[in-house]
């Protein structure tokens, strides 16, 4: 079924709102621009905004995309004779190869990580975000697991797939700031994450593997 009418205007009046925030965000900085002057700009009422975005913070990271189920979504997909920590390299190493937005590889994505890197309520919130994934790695490899309250086998897995997807994030924002390009940034990302699962203990590398 197609897209209804009031589902079309619902959608593009958020993206006039994302789009009017980004811009006054790259502009000024995130600290330095008001809600009213976002709702200003995308021309809508500040609780018109508010309907769409809960916290200014979510107009530049919004839980349906940047979501604390992320990586647990990654495992719970991961195919017969895939283990969690293979699935979660093969979905990263399938996004760095495309570019994809939610590794921030696109084109022009270097202003925007400059501007997230300045304002510390966005750093804070990615930095709470990770914990929270790590998190929800950890009780789904748990409950498939059967894990007891003393088993801390699942948190200490869910621990290592998160350092390494956070690795990935800091080198990808390390090379930004040094003013690589994309093709260049993906290129060494792809061969630190060969090192990193050549590093990882077959134990990690194994646990959890889906069963055919």
């Amino acid at each position: 079924m197609g897209e209804g009418l009031r589902e079309r205007k619902k959608r593009q009046t958020r993206q006039r709102i994302s789009d009017a925030a980004l811009g006054l965000f790259l502009e000024r900085g995130f600290d330095h621009v008001t809600i009213a002057e976002v709702a200003a700009a995308a021309e809508v009422s500040v609780n018109t905004l508010y309907n769409y975005y809960e916290a200014k913070e979510d107009l530049v990271l919004p839980p349906d995309q940047a979501s604390a189920q992320r990586l647990a979504d990654i495992v719970r997909a991961r195919q017969p004779g895939e283990s969690a920590a293979r699935a979660v390299l093969t979905q990263l190493r399938d996004e760095v190869r495309r570019r994809d937005r939610a590794v921030g590889l696109t084109a022009g994505f270097g202003p925007v990580f400059h501007m997230m890197r300045a304002a510390p309520t966005l750093t804070a919130r990615l930095e709470d975000l990770g914990r929270q994934m790590t998190d929800a790695v950890a009780a789904v490899l748990a409950e498939e697991a059967g894990a007891g309250p003393d088993d801390r086998t699942p948190f200490l897995v869910a621990g290592q797939i998160g350092w390494f997807h956070s690795l990935l994030y800091a080198e990808i924002g390390r090379r930004i700031v040094a003013d690589e390009k994309p093709d260049a940034i993906a290129e060494a990302v792809l061969a630190l994450l060969d090192l990193v699962e050549s590093l990882l203990s077959e134990q990690v590398l194994a646990y959890a593997t889906r069963r055919d």
